[in-house]
């Protein structure tokens, strides 16, 4: 590699530790399923495992993960707001305002008076307090993602506060050096990073509107998969940047180029396309705060650690399930969101930074705040798994689950039939179940086919078929029939192989080119395989024998025979 004439050898120590990481990742990712417990315990364990803190096997250059770790963030959030919608934030504003902005004034209040008692100093107290009402959005979102409860009640009410917090971390970070000595000038600052984070969302607004929808359409009628998923990341990655530049969080600019784009029709592709990715790089951010965690604070400072881990378990959950309570919703949803909110995480970290730059806290502090962080992560894990239950799961599921139906403007889709691909060998195929009313749902590629269809008002996803997320969207375990008119056969047989994972009974009709892409089908659990060819052969024989007056039941009997000899013997269902 050159860089202006000059050569450049790359470092073989970093690709030893990116090895060393990414083995931690999956040692501690598979103890954590084996133990039944989330994966990001195991991620932070992994890290602590082969932290400069702890004997064994280490990483040289801790510091230099922090960029992936920021890239896990990013994609985190954007996928985040490809899920949810404004509707959705709408739905909670009110008590996401009040949970955030209330929560955290609460919070530094109740951290002061224990400081009082205790004989922290006052500057301590806030801090303290500041760093201590700071959820981690990435430990939350991907706890909720993992228990399918980030579309309930308690879930758009979560991340809508945290949301709110992220804005709040902007104006923390500017108080916080001038805790002490607060000045008009101060207050000039915050209002310039407040009007910062409203100007910025004007001209997102509007790219979101007119701009994003037109490119995307665009990139998506050349089904180039992997050109789009470079533009989707490019709206991703460009947007957090810029509200990085004026300021701003950028998992607060990655969450809205996720909103924007979740508006479209493109979003359950971007998501489906994105998954395996993120995973990869959230990964990464669990391992470096395990690697960033020396053990030996949890000894050394066990009555400030204490003292932390009550004001972020017991005083935030107080707190914060109090305040939705009063908001006007049931107390399960109030615990439930209470419970989720018990624990800190990156942006404390960011706070806790700026404080001890400032010189307000000392090396203690800052260490106790990185293990309260593991901690209360452990322990908000395990309140989040057990406590639903110990109140009766089923009942919660049921009371909090957003019930929203699927398609949107319709009911919810039930014993229908999902079609693959909606070209002309599908389009005759939807013309068909209309006649008889028989209700089904489209997913294609094709964005000027999916236009059609909605404006039609019937139900269709756009995206790749083989994505097991768009198959779970489209009801696909509950389809009383599933009909695969994909052209390639290797998207076919990947969808078809999905499909047989999420449902191993329902009934799939596919189509071939030929013998070999027929058996391929079968292999793979198609119901019945129609080769277009063969059967227009078939159908060009018994006319023609028909035409010479040959008995019915021998024309029959000699194609059936024709069909096996060319590999389409049907299969009963």
């Amino acid at each position: 590699m050159r860089v202006r004439g000059v050569a450049v050898q790359p470092n073989p120590v970093f690709f030893v530790d990116l090895a060393i990481v990414f083995l931690a990742a999956v040692a501690g990712g598979t103890l954590a399923r084996m133990a039944g417990q989330p994966l990001i315990l195991g991620y932070v364990l992994g890290g602590i495992a082969i932290g400069p803190f702890t004997p064994g096997p280490t990483i040289s250059e801790p510091h230099a993960f922090e960029l992936f770790a920021d890239i896990g963030v990013i994609l985190l959030m954007f996928s985040i707001g490809l899920e949810f919608s404004i509707k959705d934030l709408a739905r909670v504003r009110w008590v996401a305002l009040a949970g955030g902005l209330l929560g955290i004034l609460l919070s530094i209040g109740l951290a002061v008076a224990m400081g009082s008692l205790i004989g922290w100093p006052i500057t301590q107290s806030i801090v303290i307090g500041a760093v201590t009402s700071i959820a981690s959005t990435m430990v939350l979102v991907r706890l909720l993602v993992d228990r399918g409860e980030l579309r309930s009640v308690h879930g758009r009410i979560m991340i809508g506060i945290v949301l709110v917090e992220d804005v709040a971390v902007v104006a923390m970070t500017v108080l916080m050096p001038a805790l002490g000595e607060f000045d008009s000038g101060r207050l000039l600052l915050i209002g310039q990073a407040l009007a910062k984070a409203v100007l910025i969302l004007v001209p997102l607004g509007y790219l979101g509107a007119k701009v994003i929808p037109h490119i995307l359409t665009h990139v998506a009628r050349t089904q180039n998969q992997e050109l789009f998923l470079l533009v989707t990341l490019a709206i991703s990655l460009g947007t957090a940047a810029v509200t990085q530049t004026v300021g701003l969080s950028l998992a607060l600019g990655a969450f809205l180029a996720g909103l924007i784009i979740s508006a479209s029709e493109y979003a359950h592709e971007t998501l489906a396309r994105l998954l395996s990715l993120r995973d990869a790089f959230v990964a990464l951010f669990f391992v470096t705060i395990g690697i960033l965690i020396d053990p030996r604070i949890i000894v050394e400072n066990l009555a400030l650690l204490a003292a932390m881990i009550g004001l972020i378990v017991a005083g935030k959950f107080l707190i914060r399930a109090g305040i939705v309570r009063l908001s006007g919703y049931s107390w399960v949803t109030a615990i439930l969101v209470g419970i989720g909110l018990t624990q800190v995480g990156e942006f404390s970290f960011v706070l806790i930074q700026t404080a001890r730059s400032a010189g307000h806290i000392g090396s203690e502090l800052y260490n106790a705040t990185l293990a309260a962080s593991l901690i209360t992560i452990l322990i908000n894990a395990a309140l989040v798994r057990y406590v639903p239950g110990w109140i009766g799961r089923k009942r919660l599921v049921r009371a909090q689950l957003d019930t929203s139906p699927w398609p949107p403007e319709g009911e919810l889709l039930h014993q229908h039939v999902v079609v693959c691909g909606f070209g002309r060998v599908g389009n005759s195929l939807g013309k068909a179940l209309e006649a008889f009313n028989l209700p089904y749902v489209v997913i294609d590629r094709n964005p000027d086919t999916i236009r059609r269809l909605q404006g039609r008002g019937t139900p269709c996803l756009y995206g790749d078929a083989s994505h097991r997320e768009l198959l779970v969207k489209a009801g696909t375990a509950d389809a009383s029939l599933i009909i695969v008119a994909l052209p390639e056969i290797d998207s076919a047989a990947l969808a078809v192989g999905r499909m047989r994972d999420l449902s191993p009974k329902v009934p799939i009709l596919a189509r071939a080119h030929g013998p070999a892409e027929a058996e391929r089908l079968s292999a793979l659990g198609v119901t019945e395989v129609i080769q277009p060819d063969v059967e227009t052969s078939a159908t060009l024989i018994r006319h023609s024998l028909s035409w010479f007056g040959i008995p019915k039941d021998r024309i029959l009997d000699y194609v059936e025979q024709y069909r096996q000899s060319m590999g389409t013997k049907r299969q009963s269902s």
